[in-house]
């Protein structure tokens, strides 16, 4: 679809506010950290549902709701205060391939995090450097988690530009937490320049992005990601991110190929 500049700003904006409804939530891995008010438990929950966000979403939701009843509901409270016993109630959870081991290290290297800093947004702030992504903080977080508690099988299911990974559930869950709650959907708690959001690139944005033209790498990695990013913080260059709306419906609802 070629249309021209001036064209393809008004018409991704207007999807943008098309899809990007409190509506959304319902069938959204997001609804998991809409359960909750306390910002802590808001972020551990985003971070859970956004890590086990790959499959069907209706999948992903279950998934995430078992592990917040493992919680107690009260995931900020288990974390602060999990022992080994109390790791024991994730036995036998498995999604694809994260198993119970894979949980325990990671609220056993969240629950180290929580001494040191405020929260995780907290840890992404401190861990920015001058680019204008976050890329930094993704390899910092990962490195952290893997060094206190989460088991390297694990690895795999958090993003690291540096490795040339797209970062898709971690670009996200950054977008849940930093981008303005405006339309009900994201929660805006943690204090970070909305403007250094990425967009999360997978099958479905990937397609509709080169289709539009704002991407022209045919690999979905990172140099794929900062490609998209050019393109679309010229349209949204305050809040990029909610242009994820606009090409997540027109992939998953509008089918563009």
């Amino acid at each position: 679809m070629k249309l021209k500049k001036a064209e393809l700003r008004e018409f991704l904006l207007e999807k943008a506010d098309q899809y990007a409804k409190r509506s959304f939530v319902t069938e959204d891995p997001i609804l998991i950290p809409h359960k909750f008010s306390n910002p802590k438990d808001i972020e551990i929950s985003g971070l859970i549902a956004a890590t086990l966000a790959w499959g069907q979403r209706k999948t992903i939701i279950a998934k995430s709701e078992d592990i917040m009843e493992r919680m107690d509901n009260s995931p900020w409270e288990f974390v602060s205060g999990a022992n080994q016993k109390d790791l024991e109630s994730f036995e036998g959870f498995i999604h694809r391939t994260f198993k119970a081991e894979d949980i325990q290290g990671l609220v056993v290297a969240l629950q180290q995090l929580y001494t040191e800093y405020e929260n995780i947004g907290d840890f992404f702030v401190k861990h920015l450097n001058s680019e204008n992504h976050l890329g930094a903080s993704f390899t910092a977080f990962k490195s952290y988690l893997l060094n206190n508690g989460l088991p390297q099988r694990a690895a795999k299911h958090f993003g690291d530009p540096t490795k040339g990974s797209a970062c898709k559930r971690i670009v996200m869950y950054s977008r849940w937490m930093a981008r303005s709650n405006k339309e009900g959907i994201d929660f805006g708690i943690w204090d970070i320049d909305p403007g250094v959001l990425s967009l999360p690139l997978d099958v479905h944005s990937g397609r509709v992005a080169r289709s539009l033209g704002l991407l022209k790498r045919k690999q979905s990695d990172w140099k794929a990601v900062m490609e998209l990013d050019q393109a679309i913080r010229k349209i949204a260059p305050e809040d990029p991110a909610r242009l994820d709306y606009a090409l997540f419906g027109l992939g998953v609802y509008e089918g563009w190929k």
